[in-house]
């Protein structure tokens, strides 16, 4: 057994491949687009690599693939959180703790040679991807952008040495069955904050440069007091924003102005996941993408995976008024459930708001770290 550090096209293919082998037969395994999965791990076209570094390994056993992970420096999490951690992420292997013990001891090697103390993880490659061990809810597919692994994983964590960072909560939300009162009072509200000059739009894909750059500019002011948040680089952020534009539906997304300057954002986009789950080893080419285009609009599940308010505006209603836009958009398009993912679970403002809506915590996700 050996593990070998990924330098080669086919090596790559192999790493983004290994899971589709893995979870072979597992009924909730979605695989990831693979086309997407290329350009993440592509230096030249993901704009991570421009501050900061990864290398992915492979464990090889007998001339089979067994295992994978990264490991990964995340230079501007560490400038701006004032620290020294190095991270692992893309962690897949099979069930034997020794080929996961190797993969592990590979990613904490390469932390200590780059001069880090501290290893957290997962995170694929940073907290604006895909994040954190599925440790709770194995029993539905993930939604889309949201991590899916195997049981036994925290099983392997834990005996290797590392302990609880953080978790993250996915909540499930009925959306049909959403108190009509609750919707009335949030949009009432709506009519008041008209008055202070506060008003909430749908975002506009004409102008979708401009755009982006009041989102932008939002999104860190609103986030960057959240645990593990890193302020993603205007490079970066416009590349998150690219890809999730194929899947984007305008109705689904809302800015909140204050006398024409963005001071909130929402986003929810379809659940793609429902598509996906039959698409063979995460190949859309060449039908695929039509599914995906044609087929977004009648999913029955949608997943919010941004909402933030800047702080002198937060507990003024707006998150409220958010919420009920987009279970009103389900009840006229026929969408069914709602997951607000992922939650920090100490944030008590969030967890509070999405269980005044009934919400449920149906899947948790865990952040986990370790001393080197």
């Amino acid at each position: 057994m050996q593990v070998i550090k990924v330098t080669s096209k086919n090596q790559k293919k192999k790493f983004i491949d290994f899971p589709h082998d893995l979870y072979q037969g597992d009924k909730n395994y979605v695989p990831e687009i693979y086309l997407g999965m290329q350009e993440l791990m592509n230096p030249k076209k993901n704009p991570f690599f421009e501050h900061s570094k990864a290398d992915l390994f492979l464990a090889e056993r007998d001339g089979k693939i067994v295992g994978r992970i990264a490991a990964i420096q995340n230079n501007n999490y560490n400038r701006f959180a004032d620290s020294n951690v190095g991270y692992f992420g893309f962690f897949d292997v099979i069930e034997d703790y020794e080929v996961a013990k190797m993969l592990l001891n590979t990613t904490v090697d390469w932390a200590k040679e780059k001069g880090h103390t501290t290893i957290y993880g997962p995170t694929n490659f940073s907290t604006n991807d895909t994040a954190g061990l599925l440790i709770e809810g194995f029993d539905l597919p993930p939604m889309v952008n949201m991590t899916y692994n195997k049981p036994y994983y925290a099983d392997f964590l834990e005996k290797f040495g590392f302990y609880k960072q953080m978790d993250l909560l996915a909540y499930h939300l009925h959306i049909t069955t959403i108190s009509e009162k609750s919707l009335a009072v949030a949009e009432r509200l709506e009519e008041r904050l008209k008055n202070r000059g506060i008003s909430i739009r749908n975002v506009n894909l004409k102008n979708w440069s401009k755009e982006i750059q009041n989102i932008h500019r939002i999104y860190k002011n609103a986030w960057d007091k959240n645990w593990g948040f890193v302020p993603p680089t205007e490079s970066e952020f416009k590349h998150l924003a690219e890809s999730l534009k194929m899947i984007l539906i305008p109705e689904m997304a809302y800015i909140a102005e204050k006398d024409g300057k963005g001071i909130g954002f929402f986003l929810a986009i379809p659940n793609i996941n429902e598509i996906m789950i039959r698409q063979k080893r995460g190949r859309i080419l060449p039908f695929g993408v039509f599914r995906l285009l044609f087929g977004k609009r009648k999913t029955k599940s949608l997943r919010i995976i941004l909402l933030g308010v800047e702080d002198t505006y937060r507990k003024s209603g707006i998150e409220a008024i958010f919420y009920a836009k987009i279970i009103r958009y389900g009840q006229k398009y026929g969408v069914d459930t709602g997951e607000a993912s992922w939650i920090l679970e100490n944030n008590e403002m969030m967890n509070k708001g999405l269980q005044n809506l009934n919400g449920t915590v149906y899947k948790r996700y865990r952040i986990y770290q370790k001393a080197i």
